[in-house]
């Protein structure tokens, strides 16, 4: 994307994605024969380019690879979030619950790796998950509200009516739905229901 869709800021360009509030945001890296460094948040580029979140929280998760973790959201407490992966590789992905929105029920996605560089902002009112496709992946995310035990809720990760175009993981040709592995509590969300979740 180009023009109003993407503002550069600092060490940081961020992209719109087709849905509101979600945004791509590539981070600059410095490198040389000692390694690397990039700076991978900083508030007064992330204000200009349109993301006012105050984080509050931080998680780092390690997956293997097919696992999918998701599709979470946080029911009485939302919570805006900023994934990245520093190791591995894996697919990100946001669909819109909030009321009203014109991409109500819409999914975005985006591959995060350690390689690309490259982080997601979802805002509140998104259901999110991931699916690891590396061996193994260590993902990190910056929340705007603290978690509140009790009040998760989730939606089924192969919902037909949502219809995320899960990717097939590293050395496969195509998406395999048996590869994917679950968690007992992902194993039970329930199927999208519109009328419900407005």
């Amino acid at each position: 994307m180009a023009g109003h869709d993407q503002v550069v800021s600092g060490n940081f360009t961020f992209t719109r994605t087709p849905i509101d509030g979600v945004v791509i945001v590539d981070m600059k890296s410095y490198g040389d024969e000692r390694g690397y460094f990039m700076e991978t948040y900083k508030r007064p580029d992330f204000v200009a380019g349109g993301i006012d979140a105050e984080f509050v929280q931080d998680n780092q998760s390690s997956s293997t690879r097919g696992v999918l973790r998701g599709l979470h959201y946080q029911i009485e407490h939302p919570q805006a979030k900023l994934v990245r992966v520093v190791s591995g590789t894996v697919f990100d992905v946001a669909v819109d619950l909030r009321p009203g929105s014109g991409t109500y029920g819409q999914w975005t996605g985006a591959v995060l790796s350690a390689k690309n560089n490259r982080q997601f902002f979802i805002p509140r009112g998104f259901a999110h998950g991931f699916l690891v496709l590396s061996e193994s992946a260590e993902f990190c995310y910056k929340c705007d509200d603290v978690y509140h035990p009790g009040d998760e809720g989730g939606l089924m990760w192969n919902d037909p009516t949502i219809g995320i175009e899960w990717p097939p993981l590293e050395g496969d040709d195509a998406f395999d739905p048996a590869k994917v592995v679950l968690s007992e509590k992902d194993k039970r969300h329930p199927a999208f229901a519109p009328a419900a979740m407005r």
